[in-house]
């Protein structure tokens, strides 16, 4: 099969010819891709910023692809079905997390294209536990980016609470999906982009945010949460400026520079800052429902899989709206 291969942090991929189709085994799927997302995380991943991939690496996280074939004692998938695999790929099902509903802090956990090979390639196989059905409506490149982009906007959102005026650092991927889920519970929208990004903001205005500006700025009234998806420390402080008492600042990235010092009055009057970490199947099963209820649209911008080198650029640069996908 033909795969994109990250060999070394740091360096383009490399494009593979020849690369063994993997065969599942016990518990384990073999998906056909059609789809894989191009996230942050995937970048975080290719430049060494998170330090533990199992090298060579096939990355993507965002996958959505047909079974091709089904490992023993795997029930509740068929050949032919198409399904969604995201960022949290294997967990230990034992220990306390696991068992307390919190598998996404499992300290044994194993993530999709980190750990175990991802969706930049033609096949790839994964854990049927954490495989998700993708819902009728969606065509396989606008689901992509519900598998991490759409899964962790939502668990942020959640975290959030319910928070009349929310908040969005960093209009992405992501935060075009999660301001989707606000607006359909009629939470008022503020969008936070990089200086100076007037399309950015003028794409936050057209999904429904009522004010749009540079992350430097202060809203025209307080917030009551606000979600970072921009993985810039800095903005934390910016955050909990512009938030009023007792509100929430979530930290939804997997990897964030680090957080300056700021005054303590910033943070008193009972705000709260949180992070989120990764994603539990029920955050799936909950989100791809809503998805398809509210319904969800997502911007994408498709690549061929050997031109996965260019959309990393680009989206490290900034260069895409909505979310980059590879399309095989």
């Amino acid at each position: 099969m033909r795969a994109m291969v990250l060999d070394a942090a740091g360096q383009p991929l490399r494009l593979d010819d020849n690369r063994p189709r993997p065969t599942p085994g016990r518990g384990q799927l073999l998906i056909r891709v059609h789809a894989c997302g191009v996230c942050r995380t995937d970048l975080h991943v290719v430049d060494g910023e998170l330090t533990e991939p199992h090298l060579p690496l096939v990355p993507g996280h965002e996958i959505v692809g047909t079974v091709e074939a089904v490992g023993e004692d795997v029930t509740d998938h068929a050949i032919g079905q198409r399904v969604g695999v995201p960022w949290l790929g294997w967990t230990c099902g034992e220990c306390d997390h696991c068992r307390g509903g919190r598998e996404n802090l499992c300290d044994r956990a194993r993530f999709t294209g980190y750990q175990i090979d991802g969706g930049y390639a033609e096949y790839t196989v994964a854990d049927a536990r954490f495989c998700f059905p993708i819902p009728d409506g969606f065509s396989d490149e606008a689901a992509a980016p519900l598998l991490c982009a759409g899964l962790i906007g939502y668990r942020a959102w959640r975290l959030a609470g319910e928070a009349p005026r929310l908040g969005l650092y960093g209009f992405g991927a992501a935060a075009h999906i999660a301001i989707q889920v606000a607006r359909f519970h009629d939470q008022a929208v503020y969008a936070f982009t990089r200086a100076g990004d007037r399309e950015g903001q003028a794409f936050a205005r057209n999904l429904g945010a009522v004010w749009a500006g540079d992350s430097d700025q202060l809203p025209p009234e307080p917030l009551d949460a606000a979600i970072l998806f921009a993985p810039v420390g800095a903005l934390v402080p910016a955050a909990l400026k512009a938030t009023r008492k007792g509100g929430v600042v979530v930290c939804a990235g997997i990897h964030m520079s680090d957080i300056p010092s700021f005054p303590y009055k910033l943070l008193w009057g009972e705000r709260v800052v949180r992070s989120v970490a990764n994603l539990t199947r029920r955050d799936g099963e909950e989100f791809l429902a809503l998805a398809a209820k509210i319904p969800v649209r997502t911007t994408t911008t498709g690549y061929a899989l050997d031109r996965a080198n260019e959309a990393l650029t680009n989206l490290r640069e900034g260069r895409v709206e909505g979310a980059a996908v590879l399309t095989l």
